[in-house]
């Protein structure tokens, strides 16, 4: 794809579930940024300001937009990365607010650990829920009154994602509690199951999504009651006395700035909106190349005996081991050919050691920049390590 034209032939990049390769529209977008209008948001008003300013709502609102959400329900954050906006969510709910907190087991760290910590702090228990094997949750198994729910709706180990969300989502509502969705894994390629959800928060990471390095926050108007701030500094104030300050994000049109202190990265703000413009526009093509090449690889993989695959359908995230061969040496052989994957447990201990007590494994993640040719050469070194 002529977008990804800085792709050197022979180069392979499987890595895409930690961070997707960045098309030309959206480098462009950010070098324009910093060469045509590199200025200050929201603080400044000569003509290169208004300019980030103009481009940095469109942004906000091509997001809610993409999720089919409405502005007077949610408002759009920006920070460093989905496990940021996890943290800074979980660290400044009021007390006494919840009487547990659950997660799932196939989580990613950024929701395991920090709903730890929260339990911890809160001195509440804290549950772990079961996955099915293809991603759901059976909600008749369990209990969200007075809840703090924080679960993935796509895994970073095999892409199996959480299909009955809308249904989760209501019960946990209707026993009194509060979900939080890490979507860093679906809004890519399975944003559609996160269309018109009502969670209470959504988190994610632009720089899965062939944005810049960026974490976003979509969070409903109504959890700001349930947030005493308390990680704050310039840009969320609109006046300070000496002992007092009054809160910008009191206005509903700056409700966003709840979660933003300090100056924003601007620039990488205004390239995400590039990306998702990208994004919608995707091709039938490009989607059906990507799924024939997700297809070939599972199939190449299932079809071969001394390979376990976790996945159980062809997902672009697919995770495995081989039978008597350290994943990490695998992982470097690869990367001499130059295919480009990720090894080990992908941030994801503890269901892949301690629940499934499977060995390290590696992970193929792809991308709209996927090339027929780039999966002929991975399935071709394959076959000769597996002899």
């Amino acid at each position: 794809m002529e977008d990804f034209d800085y792709l050197r032939d022979g180069d392979v990049y499987l890595d895409s579930a930690c961070q997707s390769l960045r098309p030309r529209p959206v480098i462009e977008a950010l070098n324009k940024y910093y060469t045509e209008h590199n200025s200050c948001g929201e603080r400044v008003k000569y003509a290169w300001g208004r300019k980030t300013d103009e481009l940095v709502e469109d942004t906000r609102a091509a997001i809610l937009k993409y999720l089919k959400l409405k502005s007077k329900d949610y408002s759009v954050s920006f920070t460093l990365n989905t496990t940021y906006g996890i943290n800074l969510l979980l660290s400044q709910f009021k007390s006494d607010i919840f009487k547990k907190v659950m997660t799932s087991d196939i989580e990613h760290n950024s929701p395991f650990l920090a709903t730890m910590t929260f339990a911890k702090r809160q001195g509440i228990p804290r549950e772990i829920m079961t996955r099915e094997r293809d991603g759901s949750i059976d909600v008749s198994n369990y209990d969200f009154t007075k809840a703090l729910v924080v679960v993935n709706s796509a895994s970073n180990i095999d892409g199996r994602k959480l299909l009955n969300i809308k249904e989760i989502v209501k019960k946990v509502h209707q026993q009194g509690g509060i979900i939080i969705i890490d979507a860093a894994q679906a809004l890519a390629h399975s944003s559609d199951i996160l269309e018109k959800t009502e969670a209470d928060a959504i988190c994610a990471s632009a720089h899965k999504m062939y944005g810049p390095s960026l974490g976003i926050m979509i969070v409903c108007r109504k959890l700001f009651d349930l947030i005493e701030t308390s990680f704050i500094g310039g840009g969320m104030v609109d006046d300070v006395d000496a002992d007092r300050y009054q809160l910008s994000a009191d206005s509903p049109n700056h409700a966003y700035t709840k979660f933003e202190s300090g100056l924003q990265a601007w620039g990488e703000i205004v390239a995400f909106g590039e990306a998702i413009k990208w994004l919608e526009s995707r091709t039938k093509a490009d989607k059906a190349n990507l799924a024939n090449c997700v297809e070939r690889l599972y199939d190449f993989l299932k079809s071969q005996p001394k390979v376990h695959l976790i996945n159980d359908t062809p997902n672009p995230t697919m995770s495995f081991y081989i039978e008597g061969l350290d994943s990490h040496m695998l992982g470097a052989a690869l990367s001499n050919e130059g295919i480009m994957a990720r090894t080990g447990y992908f941030c994801a201990h503890y269901y892949l050691d301690h629940v499934m007590h499977y060995p390290p494994l590696i992970r193929f993640s792809f991308g709209y920049h996927i090339r027929p040719a780039d999966i002929d050469k991975t399935i071709k070194i394959l076959e000769r390590i597996l002899g």
